[in-house]
């Protein structure tokens, strides 16, 4: 039996074996959105139009991920015409807006795909994403999440939220498969 407390090198430093192991059962990444894919800041035009800002190096991971088979999906609790957008350009086909109580679209997504809650990964920022950050397999929260999330997350990301959290968390679910060598070059092991 492997030593669950040694550590494995990879581009983000090291990571615990245990986890790694984690994050090579998973089949399916779900994000929050402010906090995590944006920085959390929101800023309203004089129109009322909403501005956000969302990092192209998590799109590039969540591009990655998807094609190499592994789903993506977003619950939020709000709603925004911008994070549609963001989520069509990016080939995200599971977006659950307005979902203040994360646990009902979580099991939507689990009975869709056919997976077990042991197969997912959650990245959040704030209370509302706990409940669904105890049941998976991968919780993991961001460098600059709340502080309750900070003390039980599996894993914390070494990038904030909107900066490429997101895409830490990509790279290593795609090194812990062997899709990506720890320099954080693509393999094309299929």
């Amino acid at each position: 039996m492997k030593n669950r407390n040694a550590f494995i090198s990879t581009c983000y430093g090291p990571v615990s074996q245990e986890l790694m192991q984690k994050a090579e059962q998973v089949k399916l990444l779900i994000c929050d959105v402010d906090g995590v894919m944006s920085n959390g800041i929101i800023y309203q035009g004089n129109n009322g139009e909403e501005f956000k800002g969302f990092h192209v190096r998590d799109g590039y991971g969540i591009h990655c991920l998807l094609t190499s088979k592994i789903e993506v999906a977003v619950i939020t609790g709000r709603q925004s015409k911008l994070l549609k957008d963001r989520c069509a350009t990016l080939g995200i086909k599971y977006l659950y807006e307005d979902q203040f109580d994360k646990i009902q679209p979580f099991y939507l997504i689990l009975e869709k795909l056919k997976l077990n809650a042991h197969q997912v990964a959650y990245i959040g920022d704030d209370l509302t994403d706990w409940p669904v950050m105890a049941k998976v397999g991968l919780s993991i929260t961001v460098s600059d999440a709340h502080p309750i999330l900070l003390s039980k997350a599996d894993y914390i990301t070494r990038t904030a939220g909107g900066r490429g959290a997101v895409r830490e968390i990509c790279d290593l679910i795609l090194i812990s498969k062997g899709k990506m060598t720890i320099d954080c070059v693509l393999s094309s092991n299929e």
